[in-house]
């Protein structure tokens, strides 16, 4: 079986499941918005599809030309989302494009690891050195630094502290990818550290709750501690093999929040059990396995750290939101890739896995 079948069909089983989760969670719910909520999903998983097959097929080189056009294109969605943004839920995230809710905060996360393989990388593929090798701090790690903190800055006051975080942390792993030399990293580091009681003071209240919440949730159970109590109850009463489709009570009680988003794994947990969760898990595995075998293989830098930077994307965004539904991360409002309800963060993934794929068809000829 080819790696574009394998990552495809893996995929897609994410999907399937992910779909049985969100008609479980709203198929009760009163309304045409909830009746319909799951096949909008299905919508957005064959337009993933064909943007999987285009991407599959173009190639990736192409990015290296376009990376700078990207990043303008990047930073103009966020500044569009400042002035023309949807407030939903307390935050402004989203633009209005057509008749659906586009998230940019999405595809930015894609195009700042294109920007960053791009940067440590040389344009020929016949030299095999890292720009990285002969860089100092300067070149090394401030200049793009501040190709960085400029999204960032604008995602965060959104606010969406969980996606300018993950882009942080595909900074640092760039960097060490990219081989910046180590002490600068560690410089970096440092300095990140000595800020964080700095950077408290400029946390939301709501953020801050959340912090607080994930030290203790019974600090404020009824209020800021509600959803991950409530995920930690379903995820617990599911267990070994789950109390079956359509029978979870917290999800189809209305307990839980967000449960056909940011807390599906506890609403598909509650159903399957331990058993189920691990199986999920496994499909992210290898899902993640294959882009890191893709990564591995190619001798082109650019793509090595393409793909490098797609994989850890995917796997922190998976790590992150199986953390925070078990109560061992903050709630930072990520959703679980190609599972959650929502068309940008299922289309973006799937334009990932096609960039994946289009690494490994390549490779050979470098």
């Amino acid at each position: 079986m080819s790696v574009k079948i394998k990552i495809l069909v893996i995929a897609l089983l994410i999907c399937v499941v992910g779909v049985l989760s969100i008609y479980s969670s709203t198929y009760q719910k009163e309304g045409k918005l909830w009746q319909d909520i799951y096949q909008r999903q299905v919508f957005w998983i064959f337009l993933g599809i064909l943007l999987f097959l285009l991407t599959s097929n173009f190639n990736y080189r192409g990015l290296w030309d376009w990376t700078y056009l990207l990043y303008g294109l990047a930073v103009l969605l966020l500044l569009l989302v400042v002035f023309l943004g949807i407030v939903r839920l307390g935050a402004q995230r989203w633009l209005r494009i057509v008749w659906f809710n586009f998230q940019p905060s999405e595809i930015v996360k894609l195009i700042m690891v294109v920007f960053l393989a791009r940067y440590f990388s040389r344009k020929s593929v016949d030299n095999i050195d890292l720009k990285a090798d002969k860089y100092g701090i300067f070149k090394g790690l401030i200049v793009p630094f501040i190709f960085t903190i400029i999204p960032v800055g604008l995602i965060i006051d959104q606010p969406d502290l969980g996606s300018g975080a993950i882009i942080i942390f595909l900074f640092v792993l760039m960097l060490y990818l990219g081989r910046v030399k180590l002490r600068h990293i560690l410089v970096f580091l440092m300095v990140i550290f000595l800020l964080m009681p700095v950077s408290w003071n400029f946390l939301r209240d709501y953020q801050k709750d959340r912090i607080m919440v994930f030290l203790n949730p019974n600090i404020d159970p009824l209020g800021a501690g509600y959803t991950i109590i409530q995920s930690k109850i379903a995820i617990g009463s599911g267990g070994i093999l789950g109390k079956g489709w359509l029978s979870g009570t917290q999800s189809q009680l209305h307990f839980l929040p967000e449960s056909h988003t940011d807390f599906i794994f506890a609403t598909f947990a509650e159903e399957w059990g331990f058993f189920g969760g691990v199986m999920l898990m496994l499909l992210y595995y290898l899902l993640i396995r294959q882009g890191i075998y893709i990564a591995e293989c190619t001798h082109d830098h650019f793509g090595k750290l393409l793909a490098w930077g797609i994989s850890m994307l995917l796997a922190v965004e998976v790590v992150v939101n199986l953390a925070m539904n078990m109560g061992f991360a903050p709630v930072v409002g990520l959703p679980l890739p190609l599972m959650s309800y929502g068309g940008s963060s299922v289309c973006v993934t799937f334009i990932a896995l096609g960039i994946l794929v289009n690494i490994n068809k390549r490779r050979a000829v470098f």
